[in-house]
């Protein structure tokens, strides 16, 4: 009885509406939209629910590296929307602005690597040249915040994600063992995600000091 009154008294009428309306209700209608759109696809309930390491009998690290580096994408998306909601009088106009487009960014990058965008269902040479101008214009935009910031981890993270791009697109006329290649490849990609995660971490603490 002590428990129920405590819960009674804890929790409020706000609390349960926008637990309800914001998030239990929308992941509700995300399930089932998405079992309904992919089932008319010809998908069963068993390829949509289950893993796929659980579908095939592989191991549960298969494809590791790869799933990781999802997650470093996804990392970067929720600090720099979380940054964004949560803040506060000392940020500047001009920071959020740069936490949302390098949000939308990151969110934009995690859909391609999760779902191979770029390897299956778009023009490969467009998208990476979309991602490339992105990137310049966020660069030119907010040259002077990413100055003050850490120009380093910005722009190591650009230079080793091209790296891993033009090794993408040029494979082939490169003269190396296609297993060395894709290690190169996905290292370069791996480590540019990483730092990109630091650097979107580095922009939403980052406070301006009085002197500056």
């Amino acid at each position: 009885m002590g428990l129920i009154k405590d819960l009674k008294q804890s929790i409020s009428l706000k609390q349960v509406v926008n637990g309800l309306l914001w998030v239990a209700i929308p992941a509700l209608v995300f399930f089932a939209l998405s079992l309904v759109v992919l089932t008319s696809a010809d998908f069963s309930l068993r390829e949509i629910l289950r893993d796929p390491a659980q579908q095939s009998g592989a191991s549960s690290f298969l494809g590791f590296t790869s799933n990781i580096g999802v997650w470093l994408w996804v990392s970067s998306v929720a600090i720099c929307f979380f940054g964004v909601l949560t803040a506060d009088l000392s940020r500047v106009e001009r920071q959020k602005e740069l936490l949302l487009l390098l949000g939308l960014l990151s969110l934009l990058l995690a859909v391609d690597d999760f779902f191979l965008l770029h390897e299956r269902y778009v023009y490969q040479k467009g998208i990476f040249l979309f991602y490339a101008i992105c990137a310049i214009t966020l660069l030119v935009r907010h040259y002077r915040a990413i100055l003050e910031i850490d120009p380093f981890a910005f722009l190591l993270s650009g230079f080793l994600l091209a790296l891993s791009v033009e090794i993408d697109i040029n494979q082939r006329k490169i003269p190396m063992d296609y297993a060395h290649l894709q290690v190169i490849e996905e290292g370069c990609k791996f480590v540019g995600a990483a730092l990109w995660l630091y650097f979107c971490g580095l922009v939403a603490s980052y406070r301006k000091s009085a002197s500056n």
